[in-house]
């Protein structure tokens, strides 16, 4: 079998591990939840007798190892199951939810790789001078800031000091491209900011190391321009390490979107989640938390392999 065959099926069977493990811990961390959903679904007034026969109409009463297995199997055959909250089919709410949810993070990474990737190799250009010292520092402080803080302080700036964006991104269907690329304006801006920094410093680190390599003496021997060395030379050799931090960031892009949901009142996958942890909808939570995690170890087997094919001693072990 080649060798990158045999790695790529490694990093798969890992990640199918991973993503059982993860269904387990998911499950359990519902279980441990306090409250229960009879008792949201009913109000404090319903009776024993009604709480116990809704809890057996839903399955609740059953052992939790004999639910956990019939959810997974659920799963498997792709059946996510019905909310308990208002009955509906939670693959279908998740669909229409988690297009939202990519929708966002695609915009946002289409800001945010190139712009990050420019930005490191302008670092670069101008190692320890001020564009250096400039770019360090301003995204060193937004991705100190909470998620939160930066939509709040963009949307005073943008939505009530000079009214240039609405405080709410809402999509629905029927709007065009420009009108949803109007309403997510802020909610992209806050994503960019938070995984900027990260990227950036990365691209830095990875170009700067590979610059002491003795080819890159001998380009600067040959009078090559220095910008042109850092494009041409130096960055595809930094490739894989950018490519594995891409990658990470694009995961958070998906996972990490709650907050910021929230705070827009985005329609997506967080906004969602946090609605049915509150009228804690096990079902729901179980879902939604098995797809973040399959998107994000999906991603992180993906940046695996890529490092793989553009690194030439991992293609070549022996």
């Amino acid at each position: 079998m080649h060798p990158i065959v045999k790695l790529v099926g490694q990093r798969l069977g890992l990640g199918l591990l991973l993503l059982l493990a993860v269904s387990a811990l998911i499950f359990i961390g519902v279980e441990l939840l306090p409250g229960d959903v009879a008792q949201a679904i009913l109000g404090q007034s319903a009776t024993e007798t009604s709480l116990r026969n809704l809890r057996e109409e839903m399955g609740l009463d059953q052992p939790a190892l004999t639910r956990y297995f019939s959810w997974l199997w659920g799963i498997v055959h792709g059946d996510l199951g019905v909310a308990l909250s208002n009955k509906q089919d939670i693959a279908a709410d998740i669909g229409e939810r988690l297009g939202n949810t990519l929708f966002l993070a695609f915009w946002a990474a289409v800001v945010a790789v190139p712009l990050a990737i420019s930005l490191g190799l302008l670092a670069v250009r101008y190692r320890n001078r001020w564009p250096d010292r400039l770019i360090s520092g301003v995204t060193l402080a937004t991705i100190s800031l909470p998620e939160f803080v930066v939509g709040y302080i963009l949307m005073y700036l943008l939505t009530v000091k000079f009214r240039v964006f609405s405080p709410i991104s809402t999509i629905y269907d029927g709007m065009s491209l420009g009108e949803r690329l109007y309403a997510i304006a802020l909610p992209v801006m806050v994503l960019v900011l938070v995984v900027l920094a990260h990227m950036m410093r990365m691209t830095r680190a990875a170009i700067l190391n590979v610059m002491q390599s003795a080819y890159i003496e001998t380009a600067e021997l040959k009078g090559l321009r220095p910008l042109t060395i850092i494009a041409r030379h130096a960055f595809p050799n930094a490739l894989a390490p950018v490519v594995n931090v891409v990658m990470l960031n694009l995961a958070y892009l998906v996972v990490g979107v709650v907050v910021v949901e929230v705070v827009f009142v985005y329609p997506g996958m967080g906004q969602y989640l946090v609605d049915h942890v509150a009228k804690r909808d096990i079902p729901v939570v179980q879902a939604c938390g098995l797809i973040f995690a399959a998107v994000y170890i999906g991603l992180n087997i993906f940046a695996d392999v890529i490092s793989i094919l553009t690194n030439p001693r991992l293609r070549h072990p022996k």
